[in-house]
Formats: structure tokens, C-alpha cells, sequence
């Protein structure tokens, strides 16, 4: 039998994940004096209310090695094959420490897959697992379909603030001052190195939303895949999203929130879409 692993940073809901009988290692977030465990003790709306509120900034932990090899070691007990799919390995430690327990363990049938990008795209690249699994498909196997697919999983989003890339430490404050200044919505993505990339800075949320549907113009989405609007904390300026990629032709699967380990970076009223681009296409 081959099982699916994910972190939470794939903001797949717990619900989901024990329906689907996923296997799932939380990061820990730190708020002040309290520890949560995201995804499982932290509601996503009470997260970002405390994000907002002048809390104390969360930090991130990453898993364990423990908490990996504790269900690496069931896995070895009962024979079976384990697909992990983690985090970028550009963003977080999670990937080497998956790897170090994996060696503790001395199993081979334990596959580590380095997603090379976060949230829902992990989530995409699960669900595609296990419909391999569920075809008979082996762990190796699946791992290679999932090495072969995850240059082409893809999130693209539009900040409606710079204040916590500012206060995660990814930009200087005087830069996030300008840009609040000027009404800047930066719109990223994340590069096929695993890495956060800037494709392009906006003057107001009307022209994040107007560059995002350009640049899904140039593509060619693969229908054999969900499509994901998605969202942070506020649903406004990802409904204005909808309207647009559905004046464009482009159908979404469904609406997903972000959860902590991302939304700690990005903030409220953030608003993307995750999609697959059909083969041999950039």
C-alpha cells in the first residue's frame, strides 16, 4: 500500500486530510508566549485576526525530525510505501529534516519529494498521488510522475500589503514604506528553484488583478487538473479575481483559504490562483 505525506504548509484542511487518509506533520506557530499547531489548534480566521490586531509577530518551526520518523517507522512496520510531498526546500528546513528521518529509519520505501513551491500546489500534487496510488501505481513510480509534474504546478498571487513581508524580515522597512506610499500590490509567485519571485509591482488591486489575467493569457492551463482561486483573510478583492478569470474563460474548481505557515508572510486580502499548465508549456 502506498500512503501520502504532507506538511501543513499544503493548507489542506485537517478534515480533508483525515477523509482522504493523508499523513500530515504540522509546523509549529509561536504567537507571543503561545504555541499552536497549524492546521489542527489554529482556525485560519482567528489567525489572521490576531495578524491584524498588533499581536506579538508569529514565528514559524519547522517539523522535527521525530515527527517524521514516528510515522516513517509505522510505515516500515507495516510494509508499506510513503510518498512525502514537502514544502520548498528554498522556503524551509521541513525537506531535510524529512531526509534525516528517513536515514534514522533505514527504509527505502519512503520517497521525499521537495514540492519546490507551497500551499495548495502541494495539495494539487497530493490529490494526483494518490489517484496513482489508487491505480496501483508504486511509491517509487509516483514519486518520478510528481518529480515530472511539479514544474508545472503553479501559483501566482497579488499582496494587498507589504507590511508583514516587511515584518518577516523579507523586505526593509524603508522599501515597504515607499510601497505603501504608492499603493504598491506586489505580484509573486513562486519560481520553478522553489524560491519567491516578483513578477510584478501594481499601482492598486484593479491592476494586480488586470496583470494576473494577462499573464494567464499566455498559458495554456491543463483542464485534466483543478483549478484553486485563493485567498487569505477577506474574500472582496479575491471575488473581484473571480469575476475577471471568468470574464476570461477561466473556470475555478474552488475558493481555498490560506493557512498560517503562508498567510504569517503575506497578510489579509491577499488573492491568487493555483493551476496547472498542460505539457510543454511555461
Amino acid at each position: 500500500m502506498v500512503r501520502i505525506l504532507v506538511d501543513s504548509s499544503s493548507d489542506i484542511r485537517i478534515d480533508e486530510i483525515r477523509q482522504k487518509g493523508y499523513l500530515f506533520v504540522p509546523v509549529t506557530i509561536t504567537i507571543g508566549e503561545k504555541s499552536y499547531v497549524d492546521g489542527v489548534d489554529l482556525e485560519r480566521n482567528a489567525f489572521f485576526e490576531m495578524l491584524t490586531q498588533g499581536c506579538d509577530f508569529p514565528k514559524t518551526a519547522q517539523p522535527s525530525p521525530q515527527a517524521f520518523l514516528e510515522h516513517f517507522q509505522k510505515i516500515k512496520e507495516a510494509g508499506d510505501e510513503l510518498v512525502c510531498i514537502l514544502l520548498s526546500s528554498e522556503l524551509s528546513g521541513t525537506c531535510q529534516s524529512a531526509l534525516l528521518a528517513k536515514s534514522i529509519a533505514d527504509y527505502d520505501g519512503i520517497y521525499i519529494v521537495d514540492s519546490l513551491t507551497a500551499t495548495y500546489t502541494i495539495k494539487v500534487m497530493a490529490d494526483y498521488a494518490a489517484k496513482l496510488a489508487g491505480q496501483g501505481m508504486s511509491g517509487a513510480d509516483i514519486a518520478g510522475r510528481l518529480e515530472a509534474l511539479k514544474s508545472r504546478v503553479k501559483v501566482i498571487a497579488a499582496l494587498n500589503t507589504l507590511e508583514y513581508l516587511q515584518k518577516g524580515g523579507r523586505l526593509s522597512k524603508t522599501a515597504a514604506i515607499i510601497g505603501e506610499m504608492a499603493n504598491i500590490k506586489p505580484v509573486i509567485t513562486v519560481t520553478e528553484e522553489g524560491k519567491i519571485g516578483v513578477l510584478g509591482k501594481c499601482i492598486g488591486k484593479n491592476k494586480a488583478i488586470s496583470f494576473i489575467a494577462k499573464h494567464l493569457e499566455a498559458l495554456r492551463i491543463d483542464p485534466a487538473f483543478p483549478v484553486y482561486s485563493i485567498f487569505s483573510y477577506g474574500t472582496q478583492n479575491c471575488e473581484l479575481f473571480e469575476e475577471k478569470l471568468a470574464a476570461d474563460g477561466i473556470s475555478v474548481t474552488e475558493r481555498l483559504q490560506i493557512g498560517a505557515t503562508i498567510g504569517t508572510h503575506i497578510g489579509p486580502e491577499a488573492f491568487g490562483l493555483i493551476y496547472v499548465t498542460a505539457e510543454n508549456v511555461g
